[in-house]
């Protein structure tokens, strides 16, 4: 009994003290500092970083030497195009892509059109990086994991631009004054500029298909109302630049700053980039390149490319060695965080030269009808790509034999100048040279494709394991899954 009354006492006395100890439970063992919903102003600066930011890895990886802006002379498997799997755009965007439709679900929510005006422009983006690199892709279907769509359709290269250029027409309606935005890395909260990067991307995608479609009324539509449909103007020139500009510090330095000296050092300036800019006496060689080691020593400095597509022996001996030949520009690694760096070594969406040779070769094409000519657009987009270099343009420029506007010449001297102006612009150049074909860029004499310079990433292999059906879908309708088969814009 002594026993019984003992534990009878035990268990009203845990019974008195249970409430004690169960009150305020949830309260005290929640962080009131800890993020309990996600916020717009949370995602956006992660969405543009993650996605600048690996622009900036493809531009370094491939994109420079595909265009031959630069070459290799170690580890030159890319220059001779044995590429593999090229999936770190693949997995990169489509993972970032989730976030964007979150914030778009979170705008429709809070009814908050800035954000999701934002929202769309990246979406459209991050879609035609991926629609030029590898044609058909996962686009409507597409981030919809949650609803139970693990195994998305690919759709033509076709519908993904209506849905490009529709996603762009939106944002500019929808974006506007009166509704704050943080967290925006690039224009700083100034929608009006981000309308003004939206209609200019429509121009540019436009311009992308205009082979194998009419977009002389879209286009026209655009020029004939700039009240409504804003570009980047030229009052402001650079500044309307849609770029994520670097800081000093981490986490916005330029990503390659970080690199090891080696890694940055298999990188050399490509003859065919250093010869043209030779040729022009254009300055900008300084900003792409450094001098050779061995002139500098010798205090004559000079700028020596070398060729593409060598094989190793070749390439690393080419010209008596690495000493005789020039590094990528200083700005573009331990140089990227100096004042000058800053405002050289960017995270590229588009910009006003961009934009300027785009309308020099409508009008020159009679795609639009302008109030400038073509030479007037054309003589702007080499001002302004000069400034957006960091580079004071020589005063003879514009009147020297290679660059002085020539109507017989025109569209190779644009295409010329804007190849020149895309350096370090992602896989931008690619996609442009495949559509024109200017400059001329030949394989390198080691290539390992037949001769030919790869015009599409293949897909990603793991496509082939999680999404096998909707994959050989796309490969039966595009092509041959290889480097080689054009996109739609491209036939």
């Amino acid at each position: 009994m002594k026993k019984i009354r003992q534990y009878t006492l035990m268990i009203l006395a845990a019974a008195f003290f249970l409430p004690a100890c169960t009150d305020n439970f949830v309260e005290k063992n929640t962080d009131p500092n800890a993020i309990t919903a996600v916020t717009p102003d949370l995602l956006l600066p992660g969405i543009i970083r993650t996605a600048v930011n690996q622009m900036v890895d493809q531009s370094w990886s491939i994109g420079n030497i595909v265009i031959q802006h630069t070459a290799k002379i170690q580890f030159v498997s890319e220059d001779r195009y044995t590429w593999g799997d090229r999936d770190g755009l693949w997995e990169n965007m489509y993972n970032n892509l989730r976030n964007v439709q979150l914030l778009i679900e979170i705008s429709d929510r809070n009814k908050a059109n800035n954000y999701k005006g934002i929202s769309l422009i990246m979406r459209a983006w991050m879609y035609s990086l991926l629609t030029d690199a590898y044609g058909d892709i996962p686009y409507s279907e597409a981030t919809k994991g949650v609803t139970g769509i693990l195994q998305p359709k690919y759709e033509t290269q076709e519908a993904v631009y209506n849905g490009i250029l529709a996603d762009l027409k939106t944002a500019n309606e929808i974006l506007g004054p009166g509704e704050v935005v943080v967290g925006d890395l690039i224009y700083n909260g100034d929608v009006s500029k981000w309308k003004k990067l939206a209609n200019s991307l429509r121009l540019r995608y436009l311009m992308r298909i205009s082979n194998v479609k009419d977009v002389k009324a879209d286009m026209q539509a655009i020029i004939d109302n700039p009240t409504a449909n804003p570009v980047f103007s030229d009052a402001n020139k650079n500044e309307d630049n849609g770029v994520l500009r670097y800081l000093t510090s981490a986490p916005n330095q330029f990503p390659l700053y970080t690199a090891r000296q080696g890694s940055f050092d298999e990188f050399r300036l490509s003859k065919n980039l250093g010869d043209k800019l030779t040729a022009l006496a254009d300055p900008r060689i300084a900003i792409f390149a450094q001098p050779t080691d061995a002139s500098v020593a010798a205090n004559a400095p000079k700028y020596v490319g070398v060729p593409n597509g060598l094989n190793e022996v070749a390439a690393l001996d080419y010209n008596g060695g690495p000493n005789n030949v020039s590094r990528a520009g200083s700005l573009f690694y331990k140089g990227s965080i100096t004042e000058r760096g800053l405002n050289v070594a960017k995270g590229y969406i588009m910009g006003y030269p961009e934009l300027q040779f785009i309308l020099a070769e409508a009008v020159k094409k009679g795609l639009v009808k302008s109030p400038k000519t073509a030479k007037i657009h054309y003589e702007e987009g080499v001002k302004a790509a000069f400034g957006y270099a960091n580079v004071t343009m020589p005063a003879n420029y514009l009147t020297t034999p290679g660059s002085a506007y020539s109507e017989t010449d025109a569209l190779t001297l644009i295409g010329t100048q804007k190849w020149i102006a895309l350096f370090f612009t992602g896989l931008e150049a690619w996609f442009d040279w495949r559509r024109t074909g200017i400059p001329t860029i030949t394989p390198g004499v080691d290539n390992v494709n037949s001769g030919k310079v790869p015009v599409r990433f293949a897909y990603p292999r793991s496509e082939q394991t999680l999404n096998p059906t909707s994959l050989a879908e796309a490969v039966s309708r595009q092509g041959a899954d290889n480097y080689n088969t054009k996109v739609w814009w491209d036939k």
